[in-house]
């Protein structure tokens, strides 16, 4: 008689498959900056509990273990307020600000935090790209909610803050 298979919990764990979120799409300021942005980051989808860890885990560690993070309630209807990280828990603050519908905050405890532009997920690589350059830009004075507009409406283009002012 076969002996019979193990269920598929019973596996060792060198049979397990296990998913994991490609590398954020993020672009950083330099370390300093004039603006009110400190980069942008174009997650693939909207599900906060996959792309969140990431992002967490893509940022420099010196500046400390992000503990909290804001997000505009209208691009993240789905948005857990908790998501898991590496080693902790991550606190998701829920925002009706409209300033922060297409920004994230991550806050480091008493180290700092990053003041991010989200990029939607759906938005065409072209536009993405200007928009994640434009927000990496120190020189961009402009918010979250201003750089989309504005490269959105085709202003987006290298020297553009000069040119066309905030």
């Amino acid at each position: 008689m076969d002996s019979p298979t193990p269920p598929a919990g019973d596996r060792p764990p060198s049979d397990a498959h296990t998913y994991r979120m490609p590398l954020a799409r993020l672009r950083l300021t330099p370390e300093a900056s004039d603006g009110p942005l400190d980069g942008a980051w174009w997650p693939r989808c909207d599900a906060l509990e996959l792309e969140l860890p990431a992002l967490v885990g893509s940022l420099d560690p010196g500046r400390g273990t992000v503990t909290r993070v804001t997000v505009g309630a209208a691009a993240w209807p789905d948005a857990p307020l908790t998501v898991s990280a590496p080693d902790h828990v991550i606190e998701v603050v829920l925002s009706d600000a409209t300033a922060e519908e297409h920004a994230i905050t991550l806050d480091c405890g008493t180290l700092g935090r990053w003041e991010l532009l989200v990029v939607p997920p759906d938005e065409p690589a072209g536009t993405a790209e200007r928009l994640l350059t434009a927000a990496a830009d120190p020189w961009n004075p402009l918010s979250a909610q201003r750089t989309l507009a504005h490269v959105e409406d085709g202003f987006g283009r290298e020297g553009a803050w000069e040119q066309h002012g905030p």
